[in-house]
């Protein structure tokens, strides 16, 4: 392992610049949500209302809209087929709760289409969370050994946890692409007008950049283990 006066240098090189990112995405969609979370939008819309507009436009039917608590917890379920929000967004018409509730009708028109990288992304999820249960049992089990069934114990972790790995690459397009949806229907629709539109758009590419950081900081980590596991050979 590269130590050099007892500090792995790997954690250096590959962790903690991801360290730095991660909490620079964050800190910057929580202040870009709650900076656009204070504009009213000029329709009157609230985050509820986006949603049922974009299902309706796309056609999409049978998905309920739910409020859930919290801030920042909105997801589509695709198992039940609905769109939970949050207390920020349900009942708010701020230009941040357009945005945020039309991106989860977004996944909900990806759901009702099968949109492929959504579908990619759905198979490996059983597979991803076995190998982010399992990875880091023989991980830590191969590094205590220094023979050849540590090593192998060591590979075998690696391939697990690049299942994980995947998975946060397969969810990019699929974030992006609700994205996508959801300022396309904002702006043919005029949803929202001008700097609200923008607001919105700058709200949406905040959290995507903190699903880039997450796909960074596993395939960083990964190959960190890589490094580690040939300086052990």
């Amino acid at each position: 392992m590269p130590y050099f006066f007892g500090f792995d240098w790997t954690y250096l090189v590959f962790i903690v610049p991801c360290i730095i990112i991660t909490l620079i995405c964050q800190i910057n969609v929580k202040s870009t949500f709650s900076k656009y979370s204070k504009i009213r939008n000029s329709r009157n819309m609230t985050g509820a209302q986006a949603a049922e507009y974009v299902l309706r436009q796309n056609g999409v039917t049978g998905v309920r809209i739910e409020h859930i608590s919290g801030s920042m917890t909105d997801h589509f379920d695709p198992r039940t087929n609905v769109i939970r929000l949050s207390d920020t967004v349900y009942n708010s018409n701020s230009v941040a709760a357009v945005g945020v509730a039309c991106h989860e009708a977004g996944h909900a028109v990806q759901h009702a289409e099968n949109y492929l990288p959504n579908r990619v992304r759905s198979a490996v999820l059983p597979v991803a969370r076995l190998g982010s249960s399992l990875s880091w049992i023989f991980i830590i089990i191969g590094l205590c050994f220094t023979d050849r069934v540590g090593f192998t114990l060591l590979y075998i972790g690696i391939i697990l946890f690049s299942l994980s790995v995947l998975f946060t690459i397969a969810t990019l397009p699929v974030e992006f692409n609700a994205s996508k949806r959801a300022l396309e229907t904002i702006k043919n629709n005029e949803l929202l007008y001008g700097d609200e539109y923008t607001g919105a758009k700058r709200t949406l590419q905040a959290a995507a950049m903190t699903y880039v950081a997450a796909a960074l900081t596993a395939i960083l980590q990964l190959l960190r283990l890589i490094v580690i596991a040939q300086r052990r050979r």
